[in-house]
């Protein structure tokens, strides 16, 4: 009797996800995940995401699937119509904040105060190169309330129980002015869709030939 293989999948992610996407992977026994990420930095520079995506899905060779690890992430839609053009499937929502807490739970902390802020393990991990520095604001400090007067809260969504992330969050939250709020998501939406996709059959997710 002949075995069967683990259909091949690769993830071209964000690289604010790498460290979750590969706990996910050990967490549910994604045998023949790949992970792959482009630099975190596109966060600041969003319209350079689809064709940085489009780039690596194109040099994608010998995968069953591919899925962009990305949300709309703040392309405006571009990303949609790159994964429509090269037959490949991106993460649902507006951005990785909705997918953590999930959709519903975002909602609703939308509607309690559309002024927040909002971090994840990742932007409190790399608070100082990501905002402060990437803003600006370690040469320009009085840019702050410019980029954040208008804000009321930091939220930040914690994918783990760590104490020293939940540090420095609160120094990140202080220095930038604002009232913290911790709210629990773990990997939300994201562990749900990626662990979907991997284990689903490869003619639902494969690419087009």
């Amino acid at each position: 009797m002949g075995t069967t293989s683990t259909p091949s999948t690769l993830i071209i992610a964000c690289g604010a996800l790498a460290r979750e996407l590969l706990a996910i992977s050990e967490l549910d026994g994604l045998d023949g995940l790949t992970v792959e990420c482009l630099p975190a930095e596109l966060h600041n520079r969003p319209k350079e995401i689809p064709e940085a995506v489009r780039a690596r899905v194109r040099r994608a060779e010998g995968y069953d699937r591919v899925l962009v690890g990305y949300a709309d992430c703040g392309t405006g839609g571009l990303l949609d119509a790159v994964c429509e053009e090269e037959g490949v499937t991106r993460l649902h929502g507006a951005h990785c904040y909705e997918f953590f807490a999930t959709s519903p739970r975002f909602a609703v902390l939308q509607d309690h105060e559309i002024g927040s802020f909002y971090l994840t393990d990742f932007l409190v991990r790399h608070f100082d190169r990501i905002v402060w520095q990437g803003l600006g604001l370690d040469r320009h400090p009085e840019l702050r309330s410019a980029y954040f007067g208008n804000y009321t809260r930091l939220v930040y969504l914690a994918q783990t129980d760590d104490e020293e992330l939940r540090a420095r969050a609160t120094r990140a939250a202080q220095r930038l002015g604002l009232e913290l709020t911790v709210v629990d998501t773990g990997y939300g939406d994201l562990r749900t869709e990626v662990a979907e996709f991997a284990t689903a059959p490869v003619s639902l997710t494969e690419r087009p030939k």
